[in-house]
């Protein structure tokens, strides 16, 4: 999962984030770490980022 890279270029700290996409800050945190979530709390942080489900969530090796 790319979400740590994608929040990082986009300039937003996890509490930003947070904010932008209604998820809670530890949930993001826990992401962040474990690369696994549910499908509609990936939906909220992709919408947030602006990028689409398959940029946020599959791996730079697989591209």
């Amino acid at each position: 999962m790319r979400l740590k890279q994608i929040r990082n270029n986009n300039g937003l700290s996890l509490r930003a984030l947070s904010e932008l996409s209604g998820v809670p800050q530890r949930t993001i945190e826990d992401l962040e770490r474990r690369d696994d979530g549910r499908v509609s709390t990936m939906i909220k942080l992709a919408d947030a980022l602006s990028v689409t489900l398959d940029e946020l969530c599959r791996n730079e090796a697989a591209e």
